[in-house]
């Protein structure tokens, strides 16, 4: 056991969804409707997207985003391009995808270069990048894909409702890149090459896009035969390449179950449904910014949705939460994850950054929220 406790102290994120699990079955005991209620497509598509991003990293299929970067000749170019990457890759691929692809690659690029000191703070703009960039799209997190599912509003109307604060965060975001080269603009970026990725085994790389194919087109599609999809892609790593499941980060997985067991525990209260069924209603944004700070913006969007009044006010809420605290979002959990794999012990450093850096553009985009939360989905 004490094992254990000594594992779980190096984990904090783990430790703290584990506890929120625990408190949660204490207000409601585990049943066949706890159960149901828990978003096991979410956690599927999730351990698909670990597997063949493992995958990816073992094939070393991000070798030609390595020799584009590796052409940009100042440091700006670069994180530019990096921050960018995940802004516009989260609206289509997922939030938590974007981080998966591009913060490994910001390491690789920025620690060979010799530029380790801008690592945080690259990646901490990444982080905003994929929490503004992914709020654009129906699919572009697990908060918008569960809320639009909810709403009866079309994909077009949706579009339009989020482009604002889109195209603002955009700007400041290339304001930030701007103000962190303050001292040299034209600082050089060390040029990079696709040797530091050698090429993969052929048949494994061409299975692996293939499969990130079959999980993007359940995502987008949002097929209910996505246990389909997960069997598919266990069988294939199965038969090719079954070593990798022992390099999959369970723990991961793992943080995000014992979220949704402690959001549907605390749902399925019926005192807590009824304080929540007073205290939400015209209070939509800022409950959704504060819930979001304990459970995450997922699980706040489940339990708050069923109180809402003010649509506009919750996903806008729900997509600024992130911003606040590294709980925020499910998605800064797998930066940090991330982070502190290539650089153990670094996690009280990488919380400090990210926080500094987030709380920065969450003053700047809180009251532009607020002001467009009074913006009806459905006029």
């Amino acid at each position: 056991m004490k094992e254990v406790f000594s594992w779980l102290k190096k984990e904090p994120m783990l430790l703290l969804s584990v506890l929120a699990a625990l408190a949660g079955l204490a207000i409601t005991p585990p049943s066949a409707a706890l159960l149901e209620q828990i978003d096991w497509r979410t956690l599927g598509t999730l351990l698909m997207m670990l597997c063949v991003l493992e995958g990816f990293k073992q094939e070393n299929v991000l070798r030609p985003l390595v020799n584009l970067a590796g052409k940009l000749k100042s440091l700006v170019a670069l994180t530019l391009f990096l921050v960018f990457g995940v802004f516009f890759s989260s609206m289509f691929v997922t939030n938590d995808v974007s981080l998966l692809i591009f913060v490994p690659l910001t390491i690789l690029l920025l620690r060979s270069a010799g530029k380790e000191r801008y690592i945080l703070p690259v990646i901490s703009l990444e982080n905003i990048a994929t929490i503004r960039g992914s709020l654009l799209t129906p699919f572009g997190s697990p908060q918008n894909l569960f809320l639009y599912g909810q709403a009866s509003v079309s994909v077009w109307k949706f579009l339009l409702h989020m482009l604002p604060l889109c195209l603002l965060s955009g700007v400041l975001l290339v304001g930030f890149i701007l103000f962190l080269y303050r001292k040299d603009l034209k600082e050089a970026a060390v040029r990079v090459d696709g040797s530091l990725l050698p090429p993969g085994k052929g048949f494994r790389r061409w299975m692996y896009l293939g499969l990130f194919a079959l999980i993007l087109l359940v995502i987008v599609t949002r097929t209910r035969q996505w246990p389909v999809a997960l069997g598919i892609v266990l069988l294939a790593i199965a038969a090719a390449d079954r070593k990798l499941f022992l390099k999959v980060d369970y723990v991961l997985l793992i943080t995000f179950l014992c979220f949704f067991v402690f959001s549907s525990s605390i749902a399925g209260n019926a005192a807590i449904a009824a304080f929540l069924g007073r205290s939400v209603a015209g209070r939509e944004y800022w409950w959704a910014i504060g819930l979001s700070q304990v459970i995450s913006n997922v699980p706040a969007s489940i339990v708050l949705y069923p109180f809402t009044e003010n649509f506009a006010g919750l996903i806008y809420g729900v997509d600024t939460a992130g911003l606040c605290s590294l709980i925020g979002s499910l998605a800064s959990v797998i930066n940090y994850r991330i982070y502190v794999r290539e650089y153990p012990g670094e996690g009280r450093r990488f919380i400090k950054t990210f926080t500094a850096v987030s709380w920065a553009f969450f003053l700047l985009v809180v009251i532009p929220g607020l002001l467009l939360s009074h913006w009806d989905f459905f006029s």
